[in-house]
């Protein structure tokens, strides 16, 4: 059995998300389909990851195994053939069989966008959230560097997952204003469910003032929920790359 690792960039408006879903189109599904008319097997893609419905990517990464010979290149441009335009399959490659696409990861990159002017721009409409209110970037800078490091995130959390518990090192937020654009980094060894979008929405509650940067590490320590900001819309969101 050969273990055939890929490399995907996807636009994620038009999906239910990564994850296989009963009732909605999913990532996964999509390409475990063109895979099958490809190898003529049934196979089961493994993701780093789920992503929400909306969420985009620039590198998600997955892995199957298959007794086709194809080489990976081949395979890799089959694969583009078979899949809408809105799902690229951005390299293809032979890994060791013990490689496992989401238990092998050792960071994830998620990059939130904001728009944050009155009027959206039509080309950003799927990738950006608009924010008409002024936001003080400098603020939100400062509250970032206090979430970094390693914490218990459950006040970020969407929901209470005590089994696999709460605490993550966030290893960088990082924040840049580029003329209406507003990005936001976030690099950890793992994420909690929605815990980007809910980081994100407390960062634009500094910037409006809403929320004080002091109020940052009594949020963490507090682990309550309803004292974070909103979970921003899913749009915003992409998974930029998986580290190994």
């Amino acid at each position: 059995m050969r273990n055939i690792k890929l490399t995907i960039s996807y636009d994620g408006t038009r999906y239910s998300g990564w994850q296989f879903q009963k009732n909605g189109r999913s990532i996964q599904e999509a390409i475990q389909k063109a895979i099958k008319k490809v190898t003529g097997e049934s196979v089961h893609l493994t993701g780093s990851g789920r992503t929400d419905s909306g969420v985009h990517a620039y590198g998600q990464v997955a892995n199957f195994k298959t007794r086709s010979r194809l080489p990976v290149k081949n395979i890799q441009m089959a694969l583009n053939r078979s899949l809408s335009r809105d799902i690229v399959i951005v390299k293809a490659e032979e890994v060791r069989e013990s490689f496992n696409s989401q238990h092998s990861a050792r960071s994830k990159l998620y990059r939130y966008t904001i728009f944050n002017n009155d009027f959206l721009d039509p080309i950003a409409r799927h990738y950006a959230v608009k924010c008409f209110y002024a936001l003080n970037v400098s603020l939100m800078k400062k509250a970032a560097k206090i979430l970094e490091g390693k914490h218990d995130f459950k006040a970020f959390q969407a929901k209470d997952d005590a089994e696999k518990g709460s605490v993550r090192t966030l290893k960088s937020v990082r924040i840049k204003k580029d003329v209406n654009m507003i990005y936001m980094d976030m690099e950890a060894n793992g994420f909690l469910y929605n815990m980007v979008r809910n980081i994100a929405g407390t960062l634009v509650e500094v910037g409006r003032g809403k929320i004080s940067v002091d109020d940052i590490g009594s949020i963490l320590k507090k682990k309550d929920r309803r004292l974070s900001g909103p979970t921003m819309p899913a749009k915003g969101l992409c998974l930029v790359k998986v580290n190994y």
